[in-house]
């Protein structure tokens, strides 16, 4: 059963509304620059682009993290579960469920990709997909290997998790808590193909939180699904990259 959080509702708007100004001043300055003609920031992988997009949202969060959990006098190792009797019971339950959710991402992924085409939407090759098979240059590989597994997972699982799902359910709203910031969760990654897999791993995450009480079981479950995936994705780089000429 999830503890209560001391989240108070000007802290969430706050830290929301900085996350939201910082993802737009990020997401204006990649577009003006690209506008500019300068090279780093030209599509599908400019450098540039790829630094400033991850750190403007992902990145970013990080810095708000620590002010948030200061602000309402809290640590890390509170916030996340980290304390060394909680360890076990979020790295056992992430694993196993994550081994066992992962055929069935695919399985849906592929039936929705099926759908897309033949209702004539092909579903487009995800933006973080293009990006990573169209890097050059071994160090923008090796960032964006870092942020996928290790980044994103804490700063997205402390979002979605951590702050909204306990704030939203303590407010009264508990099917909200469940099915709204899952929907959202999905909807951020803006991928048609992967959108039913994506709000069912987020189910997955939440009643993992509720079952461990620590933020870091789904933390680990997430970082190990984007683990499998990128390791797949670059076993089979030359396959998705012919089938996108």
């Amino acid at each position: 059963m999830l503890s209560a959080k001391p989240w108070r509702w000007e802290t969430v708007i706050w830290f929301c509304t900085a996350q939201l100004v910082s993802l737009c001043l990020g997401l204006t300055i990649i577009g003006v620059l690209q506008k500019a003609g300068l090279a780093a920031f030209q599509p599908p992988a400019g450098s540039g682009a790829v630094l400033l997009g991850t750190l403007a949202f992902q990145g970013m969060t990080w810095g708000l993290i620590f002010i948030f959990l200061r602000l309402h006098r809290v640590n890390w190792c509170d916030a996340f579960g980290l304390r060394r009797a909680e360890l076990h019971r979020a790295w056992f339950p992430a694993v196993s469920v994550v081994m066992g959710f992962l055929p069935v991402a695919w399985l849906l992924q592929s039936a929705a990709v099926a759908a897309l085409t033949r209702m004539g939407w092909p579903p487009e090759p995800e933006t973080a997909v293009t990006v990573l098979t169209s890097a050059q240059g071994w160090w923008l590989r090796v960032y964006l290997g870092v942020f996928t597994v290790a980044i994103a997972p804490v700063a997205e699982e402390f979002i979605f998790r951590g702050l909204l799902y306990p704030f939203i359910k303590q407010a009264g709203w508990p099917r909200t808590a469940w099915c709204g910031v899952s929907f959202l969760f999905a909807l951020i990654h803006w991928d048609a193909e992967a959108f039913v897999p994506l709000f069912l791993l987020a189910l997955v995450l939440t009643w993992l939180y509720e079952k461990t009480d620590s933020l870091l079981a789904p933390i680990t479950a997430h970082a190990l699904f984007n683990a499998v995936n990128l390791i797949l994705l670059c076993l089979f780089q030359n396959e998705i990259g012919s089938g996108r000429s």
